[in-house]
């Protein structure tokens, strides 16, 4: 059974028809290293344990959410109408019931909404994936003005963890002057350490979202609570999950 305390309820002002979740790695069957609510299918996992994860976590949820193939990419798709597992890193929906996810263990989930009530998003954004701009993509898809919408950021790598070397750091700043402040110097010669928290709050900010709440919360420090690919490799994922009522 999952229960209250294996799961975060997002703390931010949504409307009340606005629910939303954040998995952590407690409440499922797998077994070691994917201890224990796994719910990614493509990690090698017993695939029973999976379902039977999963199978857990609807009981969370009005319907089956909608899974993605993310492929650390910025394709968007209305999860209303996917009819199969689509190849895509982000997914809004404007019907009730639809409940668009994300999975991760270490890149940045980030859930969105707009101020009325009437549609929902939920972006996978990896380095490679918020540098390209899936955020960007998804707001557009959303389309709504910025002022309009609400982001959460559920956990991630952390800025004393996340290490990337000179030319991620180049590639981020290239797009955005901003970007140097996310970055500081790591012990390594030639790496630094990158807020990705700053890195998705500064891209929302450039298409207008200025209300964003969450961040912080670091997956490669908290081996209790999260699943992180940096600190394990082999390990679990857990889910954003957003919908309407």
């Amino acid at each position: 059974m999952l229960s209250e305390q294996d799961v975060i309820i997002p703390d931010w002002p949504a409307p009340s028809n606005v629910r939303a979740l954040q998995t952590t790695r407690h409440g499922g069957i797998s077994q070691s290293p994917y201890d224990s609510l796994n719910l990614g299918m493509h990690v090698n996992d017993i695939g029973v344990n999976v379902a039977a994860n999963r199978q857990r976590l609807n009981q969370w949820v009005p319907t089956e959410p909608v899974w993605l193939n993310q492929v650390h990419g910025i394709a968007v798709v209305d999860a209303s109408v996917a009819s199969c597992v689509p190849d895509a890193d982000a997914a809004y929906a404007e019907t009730r019931h639809t409940v668009c996810a994300v999975m991760t263990a270490d890149c940045l989930p980030v859930l969105v909404c707009d101020k009325a009530g009437t549609i929902v998003a939920a972006v996978h954004a990896g380095w490679r994936s918020l540098l390209d701009g899936v955020i960007e993509t998804t707001v557009a898809a959303m389309a709504r003005p910025g002022e309009e919408l609400l982001a959460w950021l559920g956990p991630a790598i952390g800025p004393d963890a996340f290490e990337v070397g000179d030319e991620v750091r180049s590639a981020f700043m290239a797009h955005d002057a901003r970007a140097e402040q996310a970055f500081r110097s790591s012990s390594a010669a030639g790496k630094w350490l990158g807020d990705i928290f700053m890195l998705g709050r500064q891209r929302l900010e450039s298409v207008g979202v200025n209300a964003v709440y969450g961040g912080g919360i670091c997956t490669y420090q908290d081996a209790e609570r999260f699943f992180s690919f940096r600190r394990d490799d082999v390990t679990g994922r857990m889910a954003s999950l957003i919908w309407l009522e």
